[in-house]
């Protein structure tokens, strides 16, 4: 059965005062929601970079054992060429000789200066390290505390919460879906979550402009659904409003 406007301004009337009721459970909460969220964040943010600073120690470590690895190497290098030494036939040889033996040294000394370099990386990234940890266990507990915070508050009006949104749900099947749609979207873009407002003072209640004497006659009408020419609020008059919510759904 096809509804008439007044059907449907008492449908979306209803389903905005459930809606109200709902942001004002929601308000109670305050920011912890928010704040939760960003501790969250927070914490995750600071995993990966532990994981990351873990990740270059163990880099630094593989660093030095192939460092330690390549002076081994050349130490024995250098071994084999001194004994090579000792059967030298020319000058030549022994020259050529030489020049390796000098070459597998400077290898050592730049190996030695790297380890050197990769232990200071060691110090300092363990003390990074350490400030992420003891940053990420205070961030922790701060999320404990929070999270145990809003479950308390949550707690105490989840059944209320629950009721009204399925409530909601209810009177969303008296709205046909178009206007379901204009009203999800002033819902969504108003601040205080009002899609559908009375006249207060001759004004409308959302933005407080004030309605011509001619408009608020059309809106007590109920002949077509009118929006505020300011704000573009749903408008409802006060004969409307003050009807009861069950009846409407």
């Amino acid at each position: 059965m096809e509804q008439t406007v007044e059907q449907k301004l008492k449908a979306l009337y209803a389903l905005q005062n459930i809606h109200t009721k709902v942001d004002k459970i929601k308000q109670v909460r305050g920011d912890l929601p928010m704040e939760v969220a960003d501790l969250e964040d927070e914490v995750a943010g600071l995993e990966t970079r532990i994981q990351k600073i873990k990740s270059d120690l163990d880099d630094f470590e593989d660093a030095i054992v192939t460092r330690k690895n390549m002076i081994r190497d050349a130490q024995a290098a250098v071994k084999k060429y001194e004994t090579q030494l000792n059967d030298v036939k020319n000058n030549r040889e022994y020259d050529a000789i030489s020049k390796e033996i000098e070459i597998q040294g400077l290898e050592i000394q730049v190996c030695e200066k790297k380890i050197k370099e990769l232990g200071f990386d060691i110090v300092n990234k363990t003390q990074v390290y350490e400030r992420a940890v003891a940053d990420i266990e205070e961030r922790r507990k701060d999320l404990e505390i929070k999270k145990a915070e809003l479950e308390n508050i949550t707690a105490e009006t989840q059944k209320e919460e629950d009721e009204l949104i399925a409530k909601a749900k209810e009177a969303e099947q008296f709205i046909d879906e178009r206007l379901l749609t204009a009203y999800n979207r002033l819902r969504n873009n108003s601040k205080n979550g009002l899609a559908v407002v009375t006249i207060q003072r001759d004004s409308c209640s959302g933005c407080y402009n004030q309605i011509p004497p001619q408009r608020q006659l059309d809106i007590r009408q109920h002949k077509k659904v009118i929006v505020c020419e300011h704000c573009g609020r749903i408008l409802v008059d006060e004969a409307l409003a003050g009807e009861k919510i069950e009846e409407t759904v």
